[in-house]
């Protein structure tokens, strides 16, 4: 081997080193949005999904960790789904009802009760999409 291709060689080589670390923690964009339906029979997590459905339940707020205002959503082919909203990072659903509807857009997580949809908010690191609630006109983020 000539020395140009061994200092060839080993350039490719630290740039490697240096760019391997980095891609390990490189999360690919998200590509599509799921149903919430698709994701529940593929039992997914970690996919987002948009979709609606009316208030069925209103559910006391999460306050360990990162606050949560949440309630159950039966969407309109009987699945229901557990919305947990930070309400750290995005407004709360002031006088939000039973029977009302919500528009959504979160990240979803499976289980045998129809799943948990959070990230129902901006990312405030701008690392990844953020979710959104819409309910009575308004967009919550």
């Amino acid at each position: 081997m000539t020395r140009r291709r061994i200092g060839s060689v080993v350039i490719a080589l630290l740039l490697a080193a240096l760019l391997v670390p980095t891609l390990a923690h490189w999360q690919a964009p998200v590509s599509s949005t799921m149903t919430p339906r698709a994701a529940f029979q593929a039992q997914r997590e970690a996919v987002w999904v948009e979709g609606e459905g009316r208030v069925q339940r209103l559910l006391p707020d999460d306050d360990e960790g990162s606050r949560h205002q949440r309630f159950i959503l039966a969407l309109g082919d009987g699945q229901t789904l557990l919305i947990a909203h930070n309400i750290d990072l995005a407004p709360r659903l002031d006088g939000l009802a039973r029977g009302d509807s919500v528009r959504f857009r979160g990240e979803y997580v499976w289980n045998a009760r129809g799943g948990v949809v959070h990230w129902t908010h901006r990312d405030p690191r701008g690392e990844r999409p953020g979710g959104w609630l819409e309910w009575s006109g308004r967009r919550y983020r």
